[in-house]
């Protein structure tokens, strides 16, 4: 049997999305940084939840929620009971905004197989899109895709300030043990390359 575990990542998450200074983020993003994705927004768009996130090359479409950090500093999981579920991040950047947003999902519950089972099959160029609650649509393209065991995860690489809006996607990964759960993570790294639609 196979158990999804509580995402285990963030010691360094209260910093994740700005720079040493505490100062958000620039929010430029270069011409050369939006290869096959089309024309990135010149400024940051405001706060806007996501709603709904689309990975083509994985023929996901699901839903998203609001995730906070629990008592320990550790970010919760999507509900069990509902693996077809995207959890987000909401005390962070939403997607399309300046910093770092980050998405994470189930690779599997008790009832089987979880809606981010087949993200480390993810590659360099896919896209992934984010339909935000504004109605805009934020087009994020894959830069890599990385497997961190949970002792060696790099809190700086995947949170740290990186001057342009990007996207992490989050699951479990590695080796399952009955009482210790995964043994580690898999991160997809992305970066917007569109921002559609008009806001209401």
């Amino acid at each position: 049997m196979t158990l999804s575990v509580t995402f285990s990542l963030l010691t360094g998450i209260g910093r994740m999305m700005s720079d040493s200074s505490g100062e958000p983020q620039a929010t430029a993003v270069r011409a050369d940084d939006a290869a096959g994705g089309g024309a990135p927004p010149r400024q940051s768009p405001r706060p806007s939840r996501p709603v709904k996130v689309t990975i083509p090359s994985l023929f996901v479409e699901a839903p998203v929620t609001g995730l906070g950090l629990d008592e320990e500093g550790r970010l919760d999981a999507p509900p069990l009971n509902r693996p077809g579920l995207v959890g987000w991040y909401r005390d962070g950047p939403s997607p399309g905004e300046a910093g770092t947003s980050l998405l994470v999902g189930h690779r599997d519950t008790r009832t089987g197989p979880a809606i981010f089972l087949n993200l480390n099959a993810m590659r360099r160029g896919d896209t992934v899109k984010v339909t935000r609650a504004d109605r805009h649509i934020a087009l994020f393209t894959v830069d890599e895709v990385k497997t961190y065991t949970k002792d060696g995860f790099p809190d700086d690489k995947v949170y740290g300030a990186t001057g342009r809006p990007e996207l992490r996607l989050m699951t479990c990964g590695g080796r399952f043990d009955e009482k210790s759960g995964y043994s580690a993570n898999v991160v997809v790294f992305a970066h917007l390359t569109s921002l559609k639609g008009q806001a209401v």
